[in-house]
């Protein structure tokens, strides 16, 4: 009569530690910002003189066809004058990200919205040049 025996059920420990080791390492990496949160940007223009600069406060994308985006939200250059003039634009650090196909007029046109809203640091993003 083996069969109708009760068996003492177990709960396998080792898949939820595994679980959590990964959730935690996800969580420590979105807290650090070595994830990046937004942006869909990957080409960008490449420099010799291109630094680190601190994480910034607002990310404006200029996509293909001239479109901007704030947050993955489309907007326009009054929307991005609004937007800054929501925030501190004292202490707001804004860097303007355009892949390659970006033109001179789009990224003086969102420099421009973004002091038009008050703001005074603005960065453009940039990949170094691989030595």
């Amino acid at each position: 009569m083996r069969y109708f025996e009760t068996r003492k059920a177990r709960i396998e420990i080792i898949p939820m530690i595994d679980i959590m080791l990964f959730l935690l390492v996800f969580f420590a990496m979105m807290t650090l910002r070595m994830i990046p949160t937004t942006g869909q940007v990957s080409k960008l223009p490449t420099s010799s003189t291109a630094t680190v600069m601190p994480s910034p406060k607002l990310l404006v994308e200029i996509r293909t066809g001239g479109l901007f985006y704030v947050e993955s939200r489309g907007v326009t250059a009054a929307d991005i004058t609004a937007l800054v003039r929501t925030r501190d634009p004292a202490k707001l650090a804004v860097t303007v990200a355009g892949g390659e196909d970006a033109s001179l007029q789009q990224v003086m046109t969102v420099i421009d919205a973004v002091k038009l809203g008050g703001a005074t640091q603005v960065g453009l993003a940039a990949r170094q040049i691989a030595k």
